[in-house]
């Protein structure tokens, strides 16, 4: 015997989760400069000076480069969160894919001090996310991605998805 059951499919905001990690040529650019201040530290000293640089220094630079890159940016739950900041996607009018020249024209020399801006200099493009919030004074959000277009899209369609 079977059941019949009446199963409405209800649309699901499409969720989008990203890292701005650092490319590997970072990892290994960041690493060879801190071997090298910590042969500088060295100098060719025995005793304590002879590990102490590279047991301080290059741990200092692991942690530091995984700081840079440690930046997430998600769709979840009906809001848009860049690290721990979040903005509910009601408040979204309207998000512009930028590439390399519009990511430099919206923060160049015109830009809004207003505006919050997550920007990782390794990645090209990124997202302007405008924003419609007479009580906020933020006109809008500049945040780096690897895809934009992708996180764009992914933005408007959860803003669209009733909840």
């Amino acid at each position: 015997m079977t059941s019949s059951r009446s199963s409405a499919t209800v649309p699901t905001a499409p969720d989008h989760r990203e890292r701005l990690s650092l490319p590997w040529w970072l990892w290994l650019a960041g690493l060879a400069a801190a071997g090298i201040l910590a042969a500088e530290i060295w100098m060719g000293a025995d005793g304590i000076r002879a590990w102490l640089p590279f047991v301080v220094v290059l741990p200092l630079a692991v942690a530091a480069l995984w700081w840079l890159g440690r930046i997430e940016v998600a769709v979840r739950d009906g809001e848009l969160w860049v690290d721990d900041a979040h903005l509910p996607l009601r408040y979204v009018a309207d998000v512009i894919p930028l590439d390399a020249a519009g990511r430099r024209e919206v923060l160049g020399p015109g830009a809004d001090p207003l505006a919050f801006v997550v920007q990782r200099p390794w990645l090209p493009g990124a997202v302007q996310v405008v924003l419609d919030d007479p009580a906020d004074p933020t006109p809008f959000w500049v945040v780096s991605s690897r895809n934009p277009v992708r996180l764009a899209e992914v933005v408007l369609a959860a803003k669209a998805t009733p909840r």
